[in-house]
């Protein structure tokens, strides 16, 4: 097969950064002449498809046995692009087409975040490769950027959804910025975050893959405002993990440690 093996995860990495660099298109009203369509929600859902997609990469470089330092490379970049950047373009644009007077007067708040977020999404990629795609097989260490940029992503489409810039005076307006600023921070923390691996228990296999294919759906008709609860559904998923997760990591952290240690 030789070199062309690499041609299929290279090509799902290619496309999660051209989605990534879409949604920034989207958001930021460079496609706006081409179609009617809600930038803001459009670009999430451009954002939404990476994260359906993130995985297609390392999966086909393991199906063709492709794995490549070029490829982890790639697909840090790519990540970058559609976790780090476009997440925080959506917020920030989000503020500024919905309620540019709130914009205008908290524009210093949101460049400090956006510029937090992005840099521990930097981070975050480049210490996972650095240090621990290799250490820890069966928990991430600090919040994953896919989630991250999922997270922001969905919340800023069900806020605006749910008339929640109407009121650009409430204390509620800065609800989107803290999101971002916490999911930052969560990225580059040193706590532990169970993966969605299989396991022992079948019940619990099988309660995980029902939900995984309940959320692809959902994903991928994410696109329509027109389907009640996606967004709901998807910010309690993503929730729960997260604070289930973080939980048992944090009663699990000195177990995890050692097994790492162990590994080595």
């Amino acid at each position: 097969m030789g070199k062309s093996r690499f041609i299929l995860p290279n090509a799902f990495t290619s496309m999660n950064f051209l989605l990534g660099v879409f949604a920034i298109c989207w958001v930021t009203g460079a496609f706006t002449s081409f179609t009617s369509a809600d930038p803001i929600r459009t670009g999430a859902y451009f954002i939404l498809l990476s994260v359906l997609l993130d995985k297609l990469d390392g999966f086909a470089a393991r199906l063709v046995n492709a794995s490549s330092e070029f490829g982890a490379q790639f697909d840090s970049l790519a990540d970058l692009i559609a976790f780090g950047l476009a997440p925080a373009f959506t917020i920030f644009f989000a503020y500024k087409t919905i309620s540019p007077d709130w914009f205008q007067a908290n524009g210093a708040l949101l460049i400090v975040t956006f510029s937090i977020y992005v840099l521990c999404a930097a981070m975050r990629l480049a210490k996972y490769n650095a240090c621990d795609s290799d250490t820890y097989h069966h928990h991430f260490s600090g919040l994953p950027s896919t989630f991250a940029g999922a997270i922001n992503a969905i919340l800023i489409v069900h806020l605006k959804s749910h008339g929640f810039f109407d009121d650009p005076n409430g204390v509620q307006m800065f609800l989107p910025v803290f999101v971002m600023l916490v999911t930052g921070i969560l990225m580059v923390c040193p706590l532990f975050l169970p993966k969605l691996q299989p396991r022992k228990n079948q019940l619990l296999n099988i309660g995980q893959a029902i939900l995984i294919v309940i959320t692809y759906i959902c994903g991928f008709m994410f696109i329509s405002d027109k389907i009640p609860f996606i967004t709901e559904y998807l910010l309690v998923l993503c929730s729960t993990y997260l604070v289930v997760g973080f939980g048992m990591g944090l009663v699990q952290r000195k177990k995890i440690i050692e097994e790492a240690k162990e590994g080595k």
